[in-house]
């Protein structure tokens, strides 16, 4: 059960536009903001941030950052944001089947190299201590130049702000977020964990 209770999305009038963006992403307002919104500012500069980074233009699918958040997600340990970034990532295009794959994201013909050396990156950056060598980083620049490395590194840094904040008020996690990652992540051993 979350530590505090989430207000409504008509609490804070002055945020619906922040809130928009989340409802783009997600398809709704997620229960860490509308938490938040008790300092309406710190929404208004996380959706600032979150619009930067997940960018059309950025240089980076927007599918494929909605799984760096996954992967580093994974590596802190955060369950909600595991669920969360995986219904983002389908809202963006990846396909069923490649989130079907997640686990096998190594071998699975449905992953590209480049994108194995994001989720990799994603992993080690995301770790605490941060596991980020000289070899993980020289297979990123093999396949990213330094614009989309920013970009993907942005989207784990991005993450490790919702890690630490969902997974220290044990957020109550959404349907849609936990349908989805009983389906694909539990046989991973993901079980919700505060989250549910």
């Amino acid at each position: 059960m979350a530590h505090m209770k989430p207000l409504s999305t008509e609490t804070t009038p002055e945020l619906q536009e922040d809130f928009a963006i989340f409802e783009k992403i997600l398809g709704f307002v997620p229960n860490s903001l509308l938490t938040m919104q008790r300092r309406p500012k710190m929404v208004k500069g996380f959706g600032a941030l979150t619009k930067a980074l997940m960018d059309p233009e950025g240089g980076v699918d927007l599918g494929l950052m909605r799984l760096v958040a996954h992967f580093a997600s994974r590596a802190a340990g955060c369950q909600y944001c595991e669920a969360h970034s995986l219904v983002a990532a389908k809202i963006h295009a990846v396909p069923q089947e490649k989130l079907d794959a997640i686990w096998e994201y190594q071998s699975s013909p449905l992953y590209s190299e480049a994108e194995r050396a994001a989720l990799d990156f994603a992993l080690a950056a995301g770790a605490v201590p941060n596991a980020v060598d000289a070899e993980i980083f020289t297979r990123l620049r093999q396949h990213w130049d330094e614009g989309q490395i920013v970009q993907i590194l942005g989207a784990v840094c991005l993450y490790g702000f919702l890690n630490r904040w969902n997974d220290s008020m044990a957020t109550d996690l959404e349907d849609e977020p936990r349908e989805m990652a009983e389906s694909v992540l539990a046989k991973g051993g993901w079980t919700g964990g505060k989250h549910v």
